[in-house]
């Protein structure tokens, strides 16, 4: 006889990135503005304070094996997975987008509207991770930073 399993509680809590070059992608997640956390790791992983889950930087070959997957073939396409910067305003998307392109990501399309009623553009990372900028009816980000949903 089995006895059921109660529900542990849903979090999403850290995101990470397996990235080619540990030191650039450093050097890029510092320049946007996150803040590193826990630096006694070096380059072997990088954690970053977003606001929400934390952001982990960690060899890409490394994060692989650690998930027991082939490191080869790395996917040159969409990989289905994008990253959210919400921002309070439309002039706030393009500002991070310039921001982000000034510090070494590429811009995959510059702010427009949206069908929802929203605005949003994208770019990518040096290993093309790819980031939306947005300003999205009921959801809000708060003076604390962290995301707001409407009910």
């Amino acid at each position: 006889m089995s006895k059921e399993l109660t529900a542990p509680m849903p979090r999403l809590t850290v995101i990470t990135l397996g990235v080619s070059d540990i030191r650039a992608s450093i050097a890029f997640y510092d320049a946007l503005g996150f803040s590193r956390r826990l630096k006694a790791t070096g380059e072997a992983v990088a954690f970053y304070d977003t606001g929400g889950p934390v952001l982990a930087l960690f060899p890409w070959d490394q994060l692989a094996a650690d998930a027991s997957l082939p490191d080869e073939p790395r996917p040159a396409a969409f990989r289905g997975t994008t990253l959210a910067w919400n921002c309070r305003t439309r002039d706030e998307v393009d500002t991070v987008l310039a921001f982000a392109v000034s510090k070494g990501a590429r811009l995959l399309k510059a702010g427009c509207e949206t069908d929802y009623g929203g605005y949003c553009g994208y770019f990518a990372d040096p290993d093309g991770h790819v980031w939306e900028a947005v300003v999205a009816p009921g959801i809000e980000v708060g003076e604390d930073r962290r995301v707001h949903l409407a009910e």
